[in-house]
């Protein structure tokens, strides 16, 4: 495991650090837990799939009837307002009402089946590459940070969001960090691919109708940040820190949309 004060891999068993002396406490228990739970086995695509799928159904089935309104390319199987703003949608009339936790939940609802189907495939597209060059634990920290900052920046200028769009952003703010940190021809080639991607989505967000350019800057710039702040894998290994933000964040999450639901009956 990992000694939680130096960062070198001793044995879970050991009872000090052999490198600066810790002793153990019995946190390098927990710790290894969580090495464990966040390891290179944790499905990020599976599970943040299964949750905007679950959610999109159920924003269906809120509202049945509004689903038959709907016409238009863009409206195919388009939950109502009312259906997405029960599930957690951010927006200026979320924070207006106090339901700060929406910048969270927001990132995992979606306005039809164009929206989820090309946010999911962009997911499953960039995460296993940032888990490979920033391991699991950054993963999850990123896409949590980017998609909350770009609601936060959304949030002022629109009535109602919701969509990964800015997470994914952040993804990619974290893969062209990587490569123009790392240098080098695979460091650039990431750089420059992954930087087409991002200009070639920004334009796309700006030519499509009911596209939230704000979060995608906003989320582009939280993941720039949280990238430079906690670094990739080759400069800086993945450490019990790293896990433990993680995992503050996967709690935050479960409470947003305990929230949510709680207050479920409060939205009309």
């Amino acid at each position: 495991m990992i000694c939680p004060a130096c960062g070198k891999l001793i044995s879970a068993d050991a009872p000090s650090c052999v490198y600066c002396g810790r002793k153990n406490t019995g946190i390098w228990s927990a710790i290894s837990i969580s090495e464990r739970m966040l390891g290179p086995y944790f499905r990020f695509n599976e599970i943040v799939t299964i949750i905007c799928i679950v959610l999109y159904i159920l924003s269906l089935a809120l509202d049945p009837a509004e689903i038959a309104t709907r016409v238009g390319l863009f409206s195919v199987l388009a939950p109502s307002v009312v259906a997405v703003a029960k599930l957690g949608a951010a927006g200026q009339w979320a924070i207006a009402n106090g339901r700060v936790w929406t910048y969270i939940t927001a990132i995992y609802l979606h306005g039809n089946l164009l929206h989820i189907f090309f946010n999911l495939w962009w997911i499953r597209q960039i995460a296993p590459v940032v888990k490979e060059l920033y391991g699991t634990s950054r993963l999850i920290s990123i896409f949590t940070i980017s998609g909350a900052i770009g609601f936060v920046l959304s949030s002022r200028f629109t009535i109602l969001t919701i969509g990964a769009s800015g997470a994914i952003f952040g993804l990619l703010a974290a893969l062209i960090y990587y490569g123009k940190s790392r240098g080098g021809t695979f460091g650039t080639n990431i750089y420059l691919q992954v930087g087409k991607w991002a200009i070639i989505l920004f334009v796309f967000g700006f030519i499509m109708p009911r596209v939230d350019n704000w979060a995608h800057a906003g989320g582009f710039l939280g993941g720039l940040v949280s990238a430079m702040i906690l670094g990739y894998n080759e400069k800086i290994p993945e450490k019990s820190s790293h896990r433990i933000l993680a995992i503050i964040f996967i709690g935050v999450t479960i409470v947003a949309f305990l929230l949510t639901f709680l207050t479920i009956g409060q939205v009309k």
